[in-house]
C-alpha cells in the first residue's frame, strides 16, 4: 500500500477503507509517512471532507494509535464531558466533583489554553502542587477513590492526534470538521467513556462563531461517538460574553470554589453547568430525568460532598492541602488591581468575548509560543454580562495585572469590546440547541 495512493484516493473524493485509513495512522506514528505527506492528507481532507463511516474509521485508527484506558473495576458509570473552548469556561472544575458525588465516574483528559480560549489544566496549574502532568496509576487511583481525577493527556494516549494536530495547526487545516472530531473524539475514547456530553460553544469568543458550522460539529462528533459506543449527546451553548464573572486561570479556581460551596454564582454559568451535569445523569441512567437530575445536583453542592470531591481530587494529585482548602486567602493576588470604567452610561448590549480572552493573553495569562510559562494571577473578575448595567460607579469589571504599565492598554481593550446602549437588551437562554 502506497501512501501517495491513500492521498489521491482522499484528494478525487473516493472512499477510503479501513485498512487504507488505519496504515495512514500508523505509518504518520512510526515516522514511515513524511509529515509533507500527512499534511497533504489533511488539506485533501479540509477540501474535500470525510464520509462518517470514514471519520469513524479515522478517528478508531488515531484512539488504537496508543494506550486504552480500562476502568472495568469501577462501581458506576463511566463519564466525561468536553467543551471546545470559550471565554471564561470554568465548568469542568465544578462538573467532575458534582458527577462524583451523584455516582458517576468521571476520567478527564484535560487540555491547556489554545488560542483566545483558556484551558483547564492552566486553571489547576494555579493550585500549588497539584500535578496536571501525573501518572497513570496515580490519575486512576484517585478516579477509584474519589470518583473524579482531572489530569492531562500523556504521549501514551493517542499520540497520532497529538502528531496530526501539529500537522493541522502549520498546514491551515484546524478548521476542519472530519478532524476535528477526530482529534477529539479519539482522545476521549482512549479513555475509556462510557457517556459523553460535548459542550460545543457558538459565538464571538468561540471557534465556531457560526452557528451552522457549530451544528454541524456537534452532529459529527454525536454520530462518531455513537458509532463508536459511547453514548453521546451535544449542547450548544452561547459564547457572545463571558461565561460567569471571571477570566483567568486562579481568578477562575476561586469562583468554581465559590460555586461548589454554595455562595453566589452567575446564573449563565449555573445554567450551562447544570445542562451539562444533567444530560450525564440521564443518559446514564442514575437520574430518570432532567428533574431528578437537577435535585441531585443542588444536593451535592448545599451538602457540601461536592466542594469535599473537589479538594480531596485535587489533594490526591499533589494539591498542597492548607493551600487548596483555603485558595481564596492563600493564593497569591495580583499586584495591581484596578476597576475598568465604561465612557457612558447604559446597558451592555454586546461583548466581544474574544478580545477579553486576548487580553488575558497580552497580560501573560496565556501562551504566544506553545512552551511559554504563563502567569496564573492575571485576568478579569467581577465582568459583566449583557443586560447589566454601567456608570460611573459601576465598572465593567476589575483587571488583576502583575505588570502597572499595560494596565491602561488593556481598560481601553476592554471598553472597546462593550458596547452600551441606551435600552435594556432582551435576554436570551445559554443554551442554543441539543444535539442527539
Amino acid at each position: 500500500m502506497l501512501p501517495q495512493e491513500v492521498i489521491r484516493k482522499t484528494r478525487n473524493k473516493e472512499l477510503l477503507t479501513k485498512e487504507e485509513i488505519d496504515f495512514l495512522i500508523h505509518g504518520i506514528c512510526n515516522g514511515s509517512i513524511a509529515d509533507i505527506q500527512a499534511a497533504s492528507f489533511t488539506m485533501a481532507v479540509y477540501l474535500n471532507g470525510l464520509t462518517k463511516d470514514e471519520i469513524l474509521n479515522l478517528t478508531l485508527a488515531m484512539r488504537d494509535s496508543g494506550e486504552k484506558l480500562s476502568f472495568k473495576n469501577l462501581d458506576g458509570p463511566i463519564v466525561d464531558k468536553h467543551s471546545t473552548g470559550g471565554v471564561g469556561d470554568k465548568v469542568s472544575l465544578m462538573l467532575a466533583p458534582m458527577l462524583a458525588s451523584c455516582g458517576a465516574y468521571v476520567p478527564m483528559i484535560a487540555g491547556r489554553g489554545l488560542g483566545h480560549t483558556g484551558g483547564t489544566l492552566d486553571k489547576l496549574d494555579s493550585i500549588e502542587g497539584y500535578n496536571t502532568s501525573a501518572n497513570l496509576d496515580d490519575f486512576k487511583k484517585t478516579l477509584k477513590n474519589i470518583g473524579c481525577s482531572i489530569m492531562g493527556q500523556t504521549s501514551s494516549l493517542a499520540p497520532a492526534d497529538k502528531k496530526l494536530y501539529a500537522i493541522r495547526d502549520v498546514c491551515a487545516t484546524v478548521e476542519s470538521i472530519p478532524l476535528i472530531t477526530a482529534s477529539i473524539l479519539s482522545k476521549k475514547l482512549a479513555a475509556g467513556l462510557e457517556y459523553l456530553v460535548m459542550d460545543i460553544k457558538c459565538g464571538n469568543g468561540a471557534f465556531m462563531e457560526n452557528y451552522q458550522r457549530a451544528v454541524e460539529l456537534a452532529q459529527s462528533i454525536v454520530n462518531v461517538a455513537n458509532g463508536a459506543n459511547t453514548k453521546t449527546t451535544a449542547l450548544l451553548t452561547d459564547m457572545n460574553s463571558v461565561l460567569g464573572s471571571s477570566v483567568g486561570n486562579a481568578l477562575e479556581v476561586k469562583e468554581a470554589i465559590s460555586y461548589l460551596k454554595g455562595q453566589k454564582t452567575d446564573s449563565r454559568l449555573d445554567e450551562v453547568t447544570i445542562a451539562l451535569c444533567s444530560e450525564l445523569l440521564v443518559n446514564s441512567k442514575i437520574a430518570k430525568d432532567v428533574s431528578q437530575a437537577t435535585t441531585m445536583l443542588r444536593k451535592s453542592i448545599s451538602s457540601g460532598l461536592a466542594y469535599e470531591k473537589f479538594i480531596k481530587m485535587a489533594i490526591s494529585l499533589g494539591a498542597t492541602p492548607s493551600y487548596i482548602e483555603d485558595f481564596e486567602n492563600k493564593s497569591i493576588p495580583a499586584k495591581f488591581v484596578e476597576p475598568i470604567y465604561a465612557q457612558t452610561s447604559g446597558y451592555i448590549s454586546s461583548i466581544d468575548t474574544r478580545k477579553v480572552g486576548l487580553a488575558v493573553i497580552m497580560m501573560g495569562g496565556g501562551r504566544t509560543t506553545p512552551n511559554q510559562s504563563i502567569n496564573y494571577t492575571t485576568g478579569f473578575d467581577k465582568f459583566v454580562q449583557i443586560g447589566d448595567k454601567v456608570d460611573d460607579k459601576t465598572p465593567i469589571c476589575y483587571v488583576h495585572s502583575e505588570d502597572k504599565d499595560i494596565i491602561s492598554e488593556i481598560k481601553k481593550v476592554i471598553i472597546d469590546a462593550v458596547v452600551i446602549s441606551e435600552y435594556k437588551p432582551k435576554q436570551t437562554s445559554v443554551i442554543l440547541n441539543k444535539i442527539s
